[in-house]
């Protein structure tokens, strides 16, 4: 099995959601972060095919960044 960790984060200036992976590689914002997980998950077996990469047997991981919080 191949597991992959993509990476969650919000900037407040700009109100979006980002997923990133380096691996695979893939980069993808929304202002909604269960269509951008969906739209990740859409995404992750074409870039993995584009880059030679397995697509079978793969599992996503994603990881919340943890916010700053200003004082």
């Amino acid at each position: 099995m191949y597991e992959y960790t993509v990476t969650l984060s919000f900037d407040d200036e700009a109100q979006k959601w980002y997923a990133q992976n380096d691996e695979i590689p893939v980069i993808l914002e929304d202002s909604s972060l269960e269509t951008l997980i969906s739209r990740v998950k859409l995404a992750v077996p074409e870039m993995l095919e584009i880059n030679n990469l397995p697509k079978t047997d793969i599992y996503l991981a994603f990881k919340m960044e943890p916010q700053a919080v200003v004082a």
